[in-house]
């Protein structure tokens, strides 16, 4: 599901997801929180996400305030990521998206038709 960047979202949540939604920003912040970490150290700590990926969500959290990327200037590149100040102000939230997670994964499949009114 594609999430749109748009800055002048008209719902607080519409701008809340358009910072954090996508399928590894959630996962990429929650590896953040206890504190930086290299590139390639995230890359292995998130199987599934591919390198690519990793990089444009990287650029999209730094651009949006919500990390600071640490060049070191070395060679071969050092480069570090961590969570900003204004996005430690993110930290209660995920980690009630967390709990609610566990919840909603310890509960099993919906049962089908949940939304559809009852036959006639």
């Amino acid at each position: 599901m594609a999430v749109i960047r748009d800055k002048e979202a008209e719902c607080p949540i519409d701008a809340a997801l358009s910072v954090i939604g996508g399928r590894w920003k959630g996962t990429i912040l929650w590896r953040l929180v206890d504190g930086p970490m290299r590139t390639g150290e995230l890359r292995r700590s998130i199987p599934r996400i591919t390198e690519r990926m990793l990089i444009r969500h990287l650029k999209e959290l730094v651009a949006d305030g919500v990390l600071d990327r640490h060049d070191a200037q070395e060679v071969p590149p050092h480069v570090s990521y961590s969570i900003s100040r204004y996005g430690r102000t993110l930290t209660p939230v995920l980690r009630e998206l967390c709990s609610w997670g566990e919840a909603h994964m310890k509960r099993g499949p919906a049962e089908p038709g949940g939304c559809a009114p009852p036959p006639i």
